[in-house]
């Protein structure tokens, strides 16, 4: 492969994970106000592997999927000041992904430093899933220091999220996962409930008397949501962050889950399904947030109070065996494709 080109993944159509493929061409340019990023780390969302298996609207192959990268600048865009090339960035594409590739382009404002003694897969781990997690904690749901939240998936990347987020607000966190992930959610900060082998409904009501105050749930499907609805206590919130089921189910999920979510909120008990700002708007309209979010996330894991949980590590060209290992499940934390030099 010559100088003036790149790889990048490509979902060519949807299906099984042998569908992404590895295309060379022309290096990117960055445009006015943007710079290139030569990758060393992306992160690998069930998102995106929902999406190369499932009919979505607004998503037609072929696409390169990937929403967050960490790398080094490696050319300014017209106009672009404050970095420089050399300097180690993360950013997120704000939806627009493209991240499984060797040089990404991005606005120069998305670009965050990332402070020396993070590690590449660390820094990449904190963007989408923290920001996802700290948007639903702090604007969603409002949880305050003394209240009791719910986490479902606790070990896996957007729980996991949850969990250090939750604990560095004060609140009292549960976490459901398996049992082998029982001692991953305890050193967090968490109470872990077993999901395969507890009813976490029963045992929530064990553990708190009167239910939590607020409950994540990523997984979704009507009878996910309504024992959901039934761990939380008078006034509890319950907030629907994803809908991991749909990995394996696909989007025929989606009408019980709404048909649940409705007679929530019909029910005379004061809980509610609130609707927060979400990430396909929030963090466009409010860049200081976003910015402000990532720096705190970074110097927070430097500082070792909260390091972002790792599950496994992929060369970037070798992407179809990350989804793979993803939908086989069972795993703990962030799957991150790495670059080689």
């Amino acid at each position: 492969m010559g100088e003036s080109e790149s790889r990048r993944v490509v979902v060519a159509r949807r299906g099984g994970p042998e569908v992404l493929e590895v295309v060379t061409e022309n290096m990117p340019e960055p445009g006015p106000g943007e710079v290139r990023i030569k990758s060393e780390a992306a992160g690998v969302s069930s998102y995106e592997v929902m999406l190369r298996g499932h009919w979505f609207p607004g998503v037609k192959p072929p696409y390169t999927p990937g929403e967050d990268v960490v790398g080094l600048v490696d050319k300014l865009g017209e106009g672009v000041t404050g970095l420089e090339v050399g300097q180690r960035v993360a950013s997120w594409t704000f939806g627009d992904a493209g991240c499984y590739s060797e040089y990404v382009c991005t606005k120069a404002d998305r670009a965050v430093s990332v402070p020396q003694g993070l590690e590449s897969t660390d820094a990449v781990a904190l963007v989408v899933n923290y920001l996802t997690a700290s948007l639903a904690l702090h604007k969603t749901a409002a949880v305050k220091s003394g209240e009791r939240m719910l986490a479902h998936g606790a070990a896996g990347g957007v729980g996991s999220a949850l969990v250090h987020l939750g604990v560095q607000a004060d609140a009292e966190v549960f976490g459901t996962a398996s049992a082998h992930n029982r001692n991953l959610v305890e050193s967090m900060g968490a109470t872990p409930i077993d999901y395969r082998n507890d009813d976490f409904v029963a045992r929530i009501r064990d553990l708190t008397g009167d239910g939590v105050d607020a409950v994540f749930d990523i997984i979704g499907g009507g009878r996910q949501l309504w024992r959901s609805a039934q761990s939380l206590r008078k006034g509890g919130r319950l907030v629907m962050l994803g809908m991991a089921g749909a990995v394996k189910g696909g989007f025929k999920i989606i009408p019980p889950t709404m048909a649940v979510v409705g007679l929530v909120k019909l029910m005379p008990n004061g809980k509610t399904v609130p609707l927060g700002p979400g990430m396909e708007k929030y963090p466009a309209e409010n860049m200081d947030w976003y910015r402000d979010s990532l720096s705190e996330f970074f110097d927070l894991a430097v500082s070792g109070k909260m390091r972002p949980v790792i599950a496994e590590e992929f060369p970037l060209l070798e992407a179809s065996r990350a989804h793979e290992f993803m939908e086989r499940g069972g795993h703990a934390g962030k799957v991150v494709l790495v670059t080689e030099s």
